[in-house]
């Protein structure tokens, strides 16, 4: 099993979603989160006044699949979270993780049977 989490641009949110329905993927898990990458945040103005924006807005997207799925999710968020054909930075990032075990805790069941 593998667990996914991808930080994206909270515009890509429902492109992402979109993709991931497609390949028939419906379960996950989004929060909003804050951070800074390469581009180390920017400047914005409000009322006159110049602020220097350390964090960015971002959403976190974690998954949890099995390993046939994995290839197809990753392929999936990558091509719907990208700005453009190039891509740009801050469009994120995909983090791919080993999942050791899980479990349902309804029925208690373990391993894959419980994504």
């Amino acid at each position: 099993m593998k667990f996914i989490v991808a930080i994206i641009q909270p515009s890509r949110l429902e492109a992402v979603k979109e993709a991931l329905s497609r390949i028939d993927l419906f379960r996950m898990t989004i929060s909003d989160c804050q951070g800074v990458g390469r581009q180390r945040g920017h400047t914005e103005v409000y009322r006159g006044n110049e602020y220097q924006i350390n964090f960015v807005r971002k959403v976190k997207i974690e998954i949890a699949v099995d390993d046939k799925s994995a290839e197809p999710t990753i392929a999936a968020i990558s091509d719907a979270a990208r700005t453009g054909s190039e891509g740009k930075i801050g469009d994120g990032k995909i983090f791919i993780l080993p999942c050791e075990d899980a479990m349902r805790i309804r029925t208690r069941e373990r391993g894959e049977v419980a994504l």
